[in-house]
């Protein structure tokens, strides 16, 4: 949630003049180099790599979200600016990730951690933001440079500097964990509904927390696209008031001052939403950890080195012919159209798996369907061959009438699965920008 934070400073700082006066609002913590123990050497040094954290503390305003002792970590993500400050990659862990945990001292009133395989959002419980730097560190290979942490009420005074953020909503919201209920269809988020959105589990898509992340990531791009708009760009008391917002909700290390950010961003004022691409780590269900995720390897190494050495990502441009819609800019719902019991929720899970957003899993309207088919309407039409690409065996079917790009899957009696992955396969590494439309699969 705090990228967002992080782009737009990077943006807005010069145009407010405002910087010493914000400077006040931010709130520090120092993160002792003794800390991180040995570290990445910095590869593209003039490359900046930014912790980006949202805390999950339900202390204060937070408690009526629920209650439990210490912080958790909700949101993991890595910002990276490049040299030439003329693109940005944000790239999340899912805090599912069962991971090698380094080794991290006791730190305030902290217990520390053993080295142990286990939950990557375990460090920041156990050694606060220098034992999550020092883990995120060890698992990338990348240099951080400074870190970002925001908590759920500064999120919320975030979304309403800027005006609200708007969202498409496939269908009905009625979620009490994240306090949230909503309507289906396009519709502007507030603070308070903006939150429970990016909250939400199990009320929307699959229930999983990768579904969470898409369309957290979703958000952020909504909300960036809206703040480096005209629209808060060429206001200055509606910018003012998201910087003022965003500068009292985020907790950095004492070197990421308003100075630096100014300075970062007269370098980076040509930097537009087309240029800041979201991804997160190539992963795939853990069988042996049920529940939990894995990263997928060798694409996970490869995104970490493209980060670490500031690179291409090798494959994600369009070269002529007819060009292939990446997994992750695809919506698919899964109907079920046989008798056999869990299957739709089975083969959302793969397709998620391989990156594509899962809107919605069900039944078909009637069974049995002897074929699997994918029905696409005219604008859906780029991104079916991506669909059949992966799927074994289907047959398209163009529904002239519609209009939801989103891809329909029903799987048919026939079904026999996806193509295995490549080892070479890369469209796990091209993400999507902050033009996406979010309402583009509804």
């Amino acid at each position: 949630m705090s990228a967002v934070t992080i782009v737009v400073l990077l943006v807005a700082a010069t145009v407010t003049g405002a910087y010493f006066k914000l400077s006040g609002n931010v709130k520090h913590i120092d993160v002792p180099t003794e800390d991180l123990g040995a570290r990445p050497v910095k590869v593209a040094t003039k490359a900046l790599n930014v912790l980006v954290v949202g805390s999950d503390q339900r202390g204060g305003k937070n408690a009526k979200y629920g209650r439990f002792p210490g912080e958790r970590t909700d949101t993991i993500m890595l910002a990276h600016i490049s040299p030439k400050r003329d693109n940005a990659m944000v790239v999340s862990f899912p805090r599912d990730s069962m991971v090698q945990l380094p080794e991290c001292r006791a730190r305030q009133g902290l217990a520390g951690q053993q080295a142990h395989l286990g939950m990557i959002n375990e460090s920041f419980n156990s050694g606060g933001i220098a034992c999550t730097w020092k883990t995120v560190e060890a698992l990338t290979g990348i240099h951080i440079d400074h870190f970002v942490k925001v908590d759920f009420t500064g999120f919320k005074g975030m979304v309403d500097a800027v005006g609200g953020v708007e969202v498409c909503v496939p269908e009905p919201i009625n979620d009490k964990k994240a306090l949230l209920t909503l309507p289906a269809g396009k519709q502007t988020l507030k603070g308070e509904q903006a939150l429970g959105y990016v909250r939400a589990r199990y009320s929307l898509g699959d229930g999983s927390d990768i579904g969470r992340i898409q369309r957290q990531q979703m958000f952020i791009a909504s909300m960036v696209k809206k703040v480096m708009s005209g629209e808060t760009l060429t206001d200055p008391t509606k910018l003012f008031g998201f910087l003022d917002a965003a500068t009292k909700s985020v907790t950095t290390d004492p070197g990421l001052t308003p100075g630096v950010m100014k300075d970062l961003a007269t370098s980076a004022e040509g930097l537009a939403a087309g240029q800041i691409h979201f991804i997160t780590t190539p992963w795939r269900y853990s069988v042996t950890y049920p529940g939990r995720v894995e990263w997928v390897q060798p694409q996970s190494r490869k995104l970490f080195q493209i980060v670490a050495r500031d690179i291409a990502v090798a494959g994600s441009g369009v070269k002529g012919g007819q060009s292939k819609v990446p997994r992750s800019k695809i919506q698919v719902e899964v109907r079920n159209g046989t008798a056999r019991s869990g299957l739709g929720s089975l083969v959302a899970v793969q397709l998620e798996e391989r990156g594509y957003h899962i809107a919605k899993i069900g039944d078909a309207p009637h069974k049995p369907y002897p074929k699997t088919t994918i029905a696409y309407s005219p604008k859906g039409a780029p991104g079916a061959p991506t669909l059949s690409r992966d799927v074994l065996k289907s047959s398209g079917r163009l529904v002239q009438r519609a209009v939801t790009p989103r891809l329909i899957l029903t799987v048919g009696d026939d079904w026999q699965g996806l193509k295995p992955l490549k080892q070479d396969d890369v469209d796990s590494l091209k993400g999507f920008d902050a033009t996406h439309d979010s309402c583009a699969g509804t």
